[in-house]
């Protein structure tokens, strides 16, 4: 295990080849402890995001007991990892045969669903089993988001009623749940959803036990500098006490970015430079994907022991294998002298970055460290005069896989 002061050091005394992940569990705890102490209600992480166990090891450490899993491998790796969560198999279309292994081998008696042939199968699965919590998922607009999940699921309006009569007979605990997309800028986002919900419950004119208001919660990208998370707990608190419910319902949501996409960053080196192009070693089939595929930025550092003291320019970025689809095009904002055999420090990596990666054309090794410095932006130090530096990361040590 070697130890380093910093990325820096890390850097020059390495000069590692391949990409190096920075983790920083400090900052996946103190999110963590940040919804657990502050959301009016039961907080879910949604593991899609990022599966670490080592990170889901963190967060149930840090007072996170419900998991959000979307897959019968996801059930499988959650309860094989923490044996005591409670596990939520939020996923609205699931095989017949992973309900029945969820329900009966795992103890998972939490499925969402947005159909009655999904409501069906779950019935059929579980055999009928009366100690279920059935949550219907309502579609609801993503307009307040940066990536929208309004079009693959969510119960049709003209069906919702019979839908959620029919689950209140079958379920012990009723819930409504739903989506608003992910990086949803304004907590307009869930006061709109939760007018939708409203109207879903009077119409049906059943009694509920659980609204669960999804994911969505935003993280702090270049050009995404969201309200404070509390301004969305509020608007959620307040638009929940006056939904026609049960006395005794509970509010539950399920942070993945919020939790985790300041757990990591990245360590990359430049292979070349073609102008404003960057080749480095990795890229849109590795921990890149959302800058390749869906346009997103991210926060970028170059490290390097003489400090540049040119302007910035904007880069794009080449990934390391041969396909053109392997580029992010950003713009990622370095010193203009940047140039092959540099490294650069890629921040916000926590969500979706390592669950995303690939070994396409051979490349998709890594080397993990953790840092305990602080990432390059967060939404959870509360005093401005904590916020962090961006120096390159202090590394206390290094592991190799």
């Amino acid at each position: 295990m070697h130890k380093h002061h910093s990325a820096l050091g890390l850097a020059t005394a390495l000069r590692p080849v391949q990409p190096v992940t920075l983790l920083r569990p400090h900052a996946a705890q103190r999110a963590a402890r940040f919804f657990v102490e502050k959301f009016p209600g039961r907080s879910l992480y949604a593991v899609k995001a990022n599966p670490s166990p080592d990170l889901l090891q963190i967060l149930w450490d840090s007072g996170i007991t419900h998991y959000d899993v979307a897959s019968i491998a996801e059930v499988r790796l959650v309860a094989r990892t923490l044996p005591e969560a409670e596990l939520c198999f939020m996923h609205p279309v699931k095989a017949e045969e992973a309900i029945a292994e969820a329900y009966f081998t795992h103890g998972v008696k939490t499925f969402s669903l947005d159909t009655m042939e999904e409501l069906e199968k779950i019935q059929r699965a579980t055999r009928h089993a009366s100690d279920l919590t059935l949550a219907v998922r309502l579609r609801v607009s993503s307009d307040h988001s940066k990536l929208s999940l309004a079009a693959k699921f969510g119960a049709d309006p003209a069906e919702v009623s019979q839908l959620l009569f029919a689950a209140r007979q079958a379920a012990d605990t009723l819930g409504i749940c739903f989506h608003v997309g992910s990086q949803a800028m304004t907590p307009q986002a869930y006061v709109e959803a939760m007018e939708r919900v409203r109207q879903a419950i009077v119409q049906a004119a059943v009694t509920v036990d659980l609204v669960d208001v999804g994911g969505g919660f935003p993280s702090i990208y270049p050009g995404m500098e969201p309200p404070a998370l509390e301004a969305y707990f509020s608007a959620i608190h307040d638009a929940f006490e006056s939904l026609p419910i049960s006395y005794s319902a509970e509010l539950w949501c399920e942070p993945g970015r919020a939790l985790c996409a300041e757990y990591a960053s990245l360590l990359v080196r430049v292979e070349r430079r073609r102008g404003d192009e960057l080749y480095i070693n990795d890229g849109a089939y590795g921990a890149l994907f959302d800058a390749a595929h869906v346009g997103w930025r991210f926060p970028v550092n170059l490290i390097r022991e003489d400090e540049s003291e040119t302007r910035d320019m904007a880069f794009s970025f080449y990934g390391p294998t041969c396909d053109d689809l392997d580029h992010m095009a950003g713009p990622f904002m370095l010193p203009a002298d940047t140039q092959a055999g540099d490294y650069i420090e890629i921040g916000m990596l926590g969500a979706y970055g390592c669950a995303m990666r690939t070994g396409f054309n051979g490349f998709g090794e890594t080397e993990v460290s953790i840092v305990e410095d602080e990432p390059m932006a967060s939404l959870y130090l509360e005093d401005e005069a904590e916020a962090p530096v961006r120096k390159p990361g202090t590394v206390v040590s290094i592991k190799r896989l």
